[in-house]
């Protein structure tokens, strides 16, 4: 079942609030606890107003979330923040208050921006980005009002090709506020539109009093005084004129819901507009405006107050054309408080969708999309969730410091940092770090340094180890880390900032060793595209592994991807797809795959596999469709198994440099307990997320997952 929608639209003024209250009310049918966020809001930071349709949806359905936790920040706020390259804070904090309502609710509403603040593309861009990195499927509203069919086919079409060309999955189409002598044309030019038609499409027609501001709309907005006809605020306008002629070509311009605006000197344009107001033969405007401050007097006044049925007569301070420009900027929103626009929303949804048909779209439509921005974030919030102690042996590197800080101040972990003790605090001091609460050893001073020796001789003394070997090694501050590890002193360790693999890895080898029934310790990465996470295995350990250790590491590796929330679908790589080909390389392969198969019935039921089979087939879906059109794992696989460590090596060094992919690793799998190799070019960025993913495998080692 999905757990969230995104509703956004192709430009301003689509009426994406009456859609909100309509999947609001299908939702809410459907499932028990719905939540709504709106990741940006408009309003600017001096804005005293709250967020209308926050406030529409919050109040009209008793939502029990506050207002600030309903949104993340205003466009001033965003904007700013991208302009000073810190996208991250914005995503970080978007990624928090999302989760917040997730943890919380069943199903989360999420609305996009109104396209008020920026340029058009830049606030798309920015919707099309938070949409793919909450994992949300998109609805996107069309705005069909005053266009001609050609250009609401061109405006969905153009919105549609960016969507996909940043991996959105797009839900449904909802043309709104169409025109209802087109709505036969539309449907059946949209039905052609081989772009359009794979989604499902739903139109609405336009309604006027949806679109269109009451007078108690306009009388706030511009601060007018409303001397007469307060009962009558609800008035829809449907048009206005400025009366700058005379009377009777003043007459022959009011249509029905007209509002008239006029100096408040014109005694004979609010005479007569009172008198047409009054004649059934005249069409029913919408009220009179009368500006530069200036109001009735005298037997004006007289007139106007014997008036039984009065229509609204409103003040502005403004003089009569900024008054009517600013009328004509005004967009009309469905107010909390309006409950005869609120029910009339509904009704046209109710009427015109099927609204089954679409909230069973809706629900059913779960976008196993996890982005590189929401992948890093949840690294963190998933190692918070039940902290661990982690051991950097490096500690007198500045990078292993910078990360340090970085994962005492989040709360991710607690940590031991390695080395000397001097020298360590000294750096902190010079480079200006907080690092309240990290624990400094070193490890020829520590207590524990003569019970770690003794333990380090008792597991290897059978291998001809002596005591003063023992002793040299546990000097060592990776041997020392790792003994902190194997004894439950430390849940995890990370190294190889300034040591090689071997330095990491060999101390874990001889003092932790693997779990049982695990013959081979591995390696994955997990391969960070513009608009996924992939797990790459094995590409740092094991140089030619046998058609077992292919299928250990396949069973380990889907097990890595399950604990960090990818949905594990392994691809069996190697040059030939099926059985087309032939050779000892892809027989290998085809083995292994048969091995996973077996070994997966018990250790991994219903797991998802295929092999073997191209990297095209097993990542590109149209591929997969000539290729193995049948397939589960084809054109959908985020497990890649390679076959040699040459081929995985490479293969993502690869993808990394030609596609710009981050590559988080290698964590190693099959120990008893977690240590993790980092790259001597690594970054604070990488260190922090590597110390993550140790935390998270600690986590799983402990069934706290």
């Amino acid at each position: 079942m999905a757990t969230n929608l995104f509703i956004t639209s192709t430009e301003t003024r689509s009426g994406k609030s009456a859609i909100c209250l309509g999947i609001m009310e299908l939702l809410l049918r459907n499932v028990e606890r719905v939540g709504f966020f709106r990741p940006l809001i408009n309003m600017g930071p001096d804005d005293q107003k709250r967020d209308n349709d926050i406030e529409l949806i919050s109040s009209y359905y008793g939502l029990d979330i506050p207002y600030r936790d309903m949104y993340a920040y205003t466009m001033p706020e965003a904007d700013r923040l991208i302009s000073l390259g810190k996208q991250d804070e914005l995503y970080n904090t978007i990624f928090q208050k999302y989760e917040a309502i997730r943890n919380t609710h069943d199903f989360v509403l999420c609305e996009g921006t109104d396209f008020k603040g920026s340029t058009s593309a830049f606030e798309f861009d920015v919707n099309a980005e938070i949409a793919n990195n909450l994992a949300c499927p998109v609805l996107l509203v069309a705005n069909a009002h005053k266009k001609s069919v050609d250009e609401t086919l061109l405006s969905i079409e153009i919105s549609l090709e960016s969507f996909f060309d940043k991996g959105c999955n797009v839900a449904a189409i909802v043309v709104n506020r169409l025109a209802p002598h087109a709505q036969g044309e539309i449907i059946t030019r949209l039905k052609e539109n081989a772009l359009i038609s794979r989604q499902p499409i739903y139109t609405l027609p336009n309604e006027r009093s949806l679109g269109n501001p009451t007078m108690g709309e306009i009388s706030e907005i511009l601060g007018a005084e409303v001397l007469y006809g307060k009962d009558q605020l609800r008035r829809h306008v449907y048009s206005f004129t400025v009366a700058a002629m005379q009377l009777h070509n003043l007459l022959e311009r009011i249509d029905h819901g007209t509002l008239i605006i006029t100096p408040g000197d014109r005694s004979d344009v609010i005479v007569g507009c009172i008198a047409a107001a009054s004649s059934l033969s005249m069409p029913n405007i919408a009220g009179i405006m009368l500006t530069g401050g200036l109001q009735p007097e005298g037997t004006v006044r007289k007139l106007i107050e014997g008036v039984t049925h009065s229509i609204p007569i409103v003040s502005v301070k403004e003089n009569t054309f900024p008054a009517a420009i600013i009328v004509n900027n005004i967009h009309s929103v469905i107010s909390p408080t309006d409950h005869r626009k609120i029910t009339r929303a509904l009704q046209l949804f109710e009427k015109n969708i099927d609204d089954e048909e679409l909230g069973k779209r809706i629900i059913e439509t779960k976008t196993t999309l996890l982005t590189p921005k929401m992948f890093e974030y949840r690294l963190l919030e998933k190692a918070k969730a039940y902290k661990q102690h982690i051991v950097l042996p490096e500690g007198e590197d500045t990078r292993i410091l910078g990360a340090a800080e970085i994962l005492l101040l989040r709360d991710v972990a607690d940590i031991t940092l390695l080395g000397n003790s001097e020298k360590i605090r000294k750096t902190i001091s010079d480079v200006g770090l907080q690092l309240n609460g990290v624990r400094i050893i070193e490890p020829t001073e520590s207590k524990l340094f003569s019970e770690y020796v003794q333990a380090y001789y008792d597991l290897r003394k059978h291998k001809g180890l002596t005591m003063d070997i023992a002793q040299d090694s546990m000097s060592d501050v990776n041997f020392f880390g790792t003994m902190m590890v194997h004894r439950g002193d430390a849940d995890g360790m990370v190294s190889g900032a300034i040591h090689t693999t071997g330095d990491t890895i060999r101390p874990a080898f001889q003092i932790i060793k693997t779990k049982p029934g695990v013959s081979v310790v591995s390696s994955v990465f997990f391969m960070c595209l513009a608009d996924r996470v992939l797990i790459y295995g094995d590409c740092a350990v094991n140089p030619d592994p046998t058609p077992r250790e292919l299928a250990e590491i396949a069973l380990t590796s889907a097990r890595t991807a399950e604990a960090f929330g990818i949905e594990p679908r392994v691809a069996m790589l190697s040059y030939s797809t099926g059985e087309s080909g032939k050779g000892a390389d892809v027989e290998k392969v085809r083995e292994a795959t048969k091995l996973t198969k077996e070994m997966s019935q018990k250790m991994f039921p219903g797991l998802m596999l295929e092999g073997p089979i191209q990297y095209d087939a097993a990542v590109d879906r149209n591929v997969a469709g000539i290729k193995m059109p049948e397939s589960q794992v084809a054109g959908r696989a985020t497990v890649f198994i390679f076959p040699d460590l040459n081929t995985g090596n490479n293969t993502y060094k690869a993808v990394q440099r030609t596609a710009g992919a981050v590559a988080i690793g290698p964590a190693l799998q099959g120990l008893n307990r977690p240590v993790n190799d980092l790259s001597r070019g690594c970054t604070i960025r990488d260190i922090v997320n590597t110390v993550a993913i140790t935390a998270i495998q600690a986590q799983a080692e402990k069934g706290l997952l």
